[in-house]
């Protein structure tokens, strides 16, 4: 087995144990991304001649005995609208070609500064993370390990291909709603959407504040908890993350799940979920079940709301964030000639936003327009509110909720592109988790019958990471094809 395709925490205890180095690893995934990128698209931009020279320090440091961090030079992955400091950020979008951030994410200085991770590259995403396909970039689109005809998923698709086709042992991406899950779902690797607060937003460019989350993508559960227990905490740098206890993930994730209780919420087995998906959740259920874990019926029933309430939210806080990129403030000027600021203005968004980004803003603004606030954007604030609730009562009767990730495995690439509204509705069983802003967890739980995974997701109460990556975690084990991998061969497309 190459060291590309070993989980995380394998290659720790290797390196420890002096087995292999540092380096090694590094050019195992180098040597990935050289074999198939041509065929995904993952990344966008990639730090090869910087990663090197850590590679080769970190491996000097543990000859010399010297104590790194616990991270150990893993290769990792970064979504492309993460800050680091001098390194092009992009966000996949003509706006903000070139820009290099003077400054690093707060994850990104826990994960390479402190415990010693090594950036292997930016990776592809929908444009300002506004899609859930991986073609919205201004790079053009990633594809799907499984099958090269279809999408990744998105917002994170780029991520997701990287880790899933072995271009990088782990990956982070965004959660606004979805976008860690759905790729996760689709590429048939782990993604975790943590509770809102729990990990630093600081750095992350923001598509709607309220409801964004930085995660991790994995190859395993166990990766999934390592790496949350290095991002979580408070950060003075970001008044929205919670000072609370920061779990020790790796050890709670291998106790028994004999008494956990799960919910079955009956409105995310409705209509519109494939019937392969279907069938796949509840045979894992039933694996849960031998188990231990008991389950029970419960209700989400403003769930309908879901979909309306999302994204009126989320345009309308894209359309105020994206206000700053005009040109002069942040972005690339239009090089059109114009004779006022407001020409200037129109000129540069309309040249350098996409299409789907222009979208959300014209419905954001809307939305929040003079005569439209009240009966648009303060009645989805009422319904958010509902749906939170609707939540919280049901955490009354389980502990954890358990229903697919997505309602289909991956579609094909192009074939809701053009129709928003469909694709809009992908989202139907994850961005209530925004919404209400609970963590969850997308693990792959089986294949259709085109060979195509299907994600199982798990949702818990607020701060509960450690009950859904236990859950996670012993189901995971139990089912055994976590280390099943798609058969890309090296070559062009």
């Amino acid at each position: 087995m190459k060291l590309y395709e070993y989980m995380g925490h394998e290659l720790i205890e290797r390196i420890k144990d002096r087995d292999i180095k540092i380096q090694e690893i590094l050019e195992s995934c180098y040597e990935r991304i050289d074999e198939v990128e041509s065929q995904l698209h993952s990344f966008v931009n990639l730090n090869k001649e910087e990663s090197s020279k850590k590679a080769k320090k970190y491996g000097e440091n543990l000859k010399k005995g010297k104590k790194i961090g616990s991270l150990f030079g893993l290769p990792l992955a970064n979504k492309d609208l993460i800050s680091i400091k001098d390194f092009p950020t992009t966000c996949c979008s003509k706006i903000l070609q070139n820009y290099r951030p003077p400054f690093n994410a707060s994850v990104i200085e826990r994960l390479l500064e402190i415990e010693n991770a090594i950036h292997v590259g930016n990776t592809n995403m929908d444009e300002f993370a506004m899609g859930g396909s991986t073609e919205n970039s201004c790079y053009g689109p990633t594809f799907n390990p499984w099958d090269l005809t279809r999408v990744p998923g998105g917002s994170s698709g780029g991520s997701a291909a990287a880790v899933a086709s072995g271009q990088a042992i782990f990956a982070l991406g965004s959660d606004t709603g979805g976008s860690i899950r759905c790729p996760a779902a689709f590429c048939g690797v782990v993604g975790l959407k943590p509770t809102y607060g729990r990990v630093s937003r600081y750095g992350l460019v923001a598509f709607a504040n309220s409801l964004d989350q930085i995660g991790p993508i994995t190859k395993c559960v166990y990766d999934s908890a390592l790496i949350l227990e290095v991002i979580s905490g408070k950060d003075p740098l970001d008044s929205t993350s919670v000072e609370i206890k920061v779990d020790k993930y790796t050890n709670e994730i291998k106790k028994p799940i004999e008494k956990k209780v799960l919910g079955i919420p009956k409105e995310f087995f409705g209509e519109g979920i494939e019937k392969e998906v279907k069938n796949s959740i509840y045979k894992s259920i039933e694996k849960l079940e031998s188990l231990g874990a008991t389950t029970v019926e419960v209700s989400i029933p403003h769930l309908e709301y879901t979909i309306a309430t999302y994204y009126l939210l989320c345009m309308c806080e894209a359309s105020s964030n994206l206000a700053r990129y005009d040109g002069l403030r942040y972005g690339k000027v239009s090089e059109d000639l114009f004779s006022d600021v407001y020409s200037a203005f129109s000129r540069t968004r309309g040249a350098n936003f996409g299409p789907e980004v222009r979208r959300r803003i014209y419905l954001g603004t809307y939305a929040l327009s003079a005569g439209y606030y009240d009966m648009f954007y303060i009645k989805a604030l009422k319904a958010r509110s509902l749906i939170r609730n609707d939540f919280v009562e049901a955490f009354k009767k389980c502990d954890s909720l358990v229903c697919p990730t997505m309602p289909s495995t991956a579609f094909k690439v192009g074939t809701l592109i053009d129709d928003p509204l469909e694709m809009y509705t992908q989202d139907i069983l994850t961005c209530s988790i925004n919404l209400a802003g609970i963590p969850a967890l997308s693990i792959p739980c089986g294949f259709d019958t085109n060979n195509l995974p299907i994600g199982f997701q798990i949702i818990g109460d607020y701060f509960d990471e450690k009950g859904i990556l236990n859950i996670g975690y012993q189901l995971e084990q139990e089912l055994g094809i976590f280390r099943k991998k798609p058969s890309l061969k090296p070559g062009g497309r």
